[in-house]
């Protein structure tokens, strides 16, 4: 499984009591993203009982205004929401809940509640590391990443470099669309890559940040 795009300090049962239920009449907003792939699934509200009952369970629920009450996430549908962590804002009245959805998260069944099927933008190569590990179990005879693995690392290794030879070529004498084709196809090999030998790409975006930070 991924790393998840963790924020810091992690919000614990302790902390409950610093929050800041009082503007939402006993209630706070929480937003719910994909921990993965950081797209944004959905928004809930969480009472003091709610959000200790996420913390316990690892699963998360919500305070329902609807059904004025306790509502856990896919205890119907079972779509649950399986909790990673979660961090307050600020002001210490809004939460960000970060979760690995089981199937779709919306009551529409689509991806999000916000529209779209899949994570935009960067947010995209999360969702194509999953892709890839669940192809990667089908037979062979039916996906071209089953394919592969079955060649062992030293091939997927081999396609990654000719990959890069052909991206670099298009950088340098192709047209944009051709650039963009052999980037894709470079990306994908890429996550091949790093799921044959056990990694994430979450684990090199993590060098890069601390890069970053030492500027």
């Amino acid at each position: 499984m991924p790393e998840a795009h963790t924020l810091p300090n992690p919000l614990t049962l302790a902390d409950i009591d610093a929050l800041d239920f009082t503007k939402g009449d006993g209630l706070i907003p929480a937003i719910v993203q994909d921990a993965d792939t950081l797209q944004v699934l959905m928004l809930g509200y969480m009472d003091r009982a709610a959000l200790s009952e996420t913390l316990t369970d690892r699963q998360v629920t919500f305070f329902s205004r609807s059904k004025n009450g306790r509502w856990r996430k896919g205890e119907t549908s079972g779509d649950f929401l399986n909790l990673v962590n979660v961090t307050t804002d600020c002001d210490e009245d809004a939460l960000l809940v970060l979760a690995r959805p089981v199937g779709p998260t919306c009551h529409t069944k689509t991806t999000s509640c916000f529209g779209h099927e899949t994570a935009p933008g960067i947010g995209f190569m999360g969702h194509l590391a999953a892709v890839v590990k669940d192809r990667a179990k089908a037979p062979p005879a039916d996906s071209y990443t089953a394919r592969l693995m079955q060649k062992g690392v030293a091939k997927i290794a081999q396609k990654v470099g000719e990959e890069g030879l052909e991206t670099a070529l298009a950088g340098r004498c192709g047209d944009l669309d051709e650039l963009h084709n052999e980037t894709a196809d470079l990306l994908y090999h890429l996550s091949v890559l790093l799921m044959a030998r056990e990694t994430t790409l979450e684990a090199v975006l993590d060098i890069l940040r601390e890069r970053h930070a030492g500027r």
